[in-house]
């Protein structure tokens, strides 16, 4: 008789090589399955409403209303795949109220004037490096900068692009984003393009040994680590005390283009949100910019009137 656990594994199994979700995914829901496994070890009845319902009440005293939102999803889908095998004939989701208020966090944005100074500080390097191995170095990192901000991608799908994802004779890039979902974005700077260029020129032997585009010095994928690492050096070097991750990248990029009157559908697709609402967070950014600029920049703050 199989337990919790061997249809968990089961469950993992299916996910890795029928649904072929990514490794990041895989380990998101092999954690929150496993501590749904915990906590049911004393439970004979692990497949009962109740249970399930005890077990999300146990997930909103721990963890954060984001955390719980996903750990719900992963459990979640662990129910309808057992549905699905007929393991199952009542699904205790069908029947639960798992609704709750989430609270909307900002996206984190970096300034333009500290974008600016960031990529200023890249080419500077670049032109000051004292050896092969520290020009090297940096023109990879411009142009893993270059392309993170020139079109918003996610670092895992930066990290994740071929050698034959980048178009250079079309300037288009193939994006494989969640769900094995593919968008195709224009490469439409022709800054970006050349420094593109120039780390495909530079590091030709390396890419074609990996198969990946970016590569680090042992010629394997470049990992999120490094370009995590690589992003807080260069913030340091710059004198910038903002913490700055690559996904600020990506909501800088975004708001951006909402500042300039860009569509948000067209920042949607470029994007690759499945849903408009996700997208809809940066027009609460755009709206706090705009509070700035009426309180601060208005021009009637420059007019000063004489009461007698």
């Amino acid at each position: 008789m199989n337990t919790l656990n061997d249809y968990i594994m089961d469950y993992l199994e299916y996910c890795e090589h029928r649904k072929h979700l990514n490794q990041k995914t895989l380990k998101a829901y092999k954690i929150d399955l496993s501590q749904f496994i915990l906590f049911s070890s004393q439970q004979p009845a692990y497949f009962s409403k109740d249970h399930v319902d005890t077990f999300i009440t146990y997930l909103h005293k721990k963890y954060k209303p984001k955390s719980v939102k996903r750990k719900i999803a992963s459990l979640k889908a662990f129910f309808h795949y057992m549905e699905y095998k007929e393991i199952l004939t009542v699904n205790p989701f069908s029947s639960l109220d798992i609704r709750f208020r989430e609270e909307k966090l900002l996206p984190k944005t970096i300034p333009f004037y500290t974008l600016k100074s960031f990529l200023s500080t890249l080419y500077s390097y670049k032109e000051q490096a004292t050896s092969e191995y520290q020009l090297r170095c940096c023109i990879r990192d411009i142009a893993v900068i270059e392309l993170l901000f020139a079109t918003g991608m996610r670092i895992s799908e930066l990290c994740s692009l071929k050698s034959t994802d980048i178009d250079f004779e079309s300037k288009i890039v193939l994006i494989y984003g969640k769900g094995s979902k593919e968008r195709v974005l224009q490469i439409g700077n022709s800054e970006v393009l050349n420094a593109l260029l120039h780390y495909r020129e530079t590091f030709k032997d390396d890419i074609s040994a990996c198969g990946y585009f970016f590569v680090n010095r042992l010629q394997h994928k470049l990992s999120d680590q490094s370009v995590r690492f690589m992003i807080n050096r260069y913030a340091t070097l710059a004198g910038i005390n903002q913490h700055i991750t690559p996904h600020m990248f990506r909501h800088s990029f975004a708001t951006l283009l909402l500042e300039q009157d860009v569509d948000i559908r067209y920042i949607q697709k470029i994007l690759g949100h499945s849903s408009i609402s996700t997208t809809e967070i940066y027009t609460h950014i755009s709206n706090v910019k705009q509070k700035e600029i009426l309180y601060n920049k208005h021009p009637r703050n420059l007019i000063e009137m004489n009461k007698g």
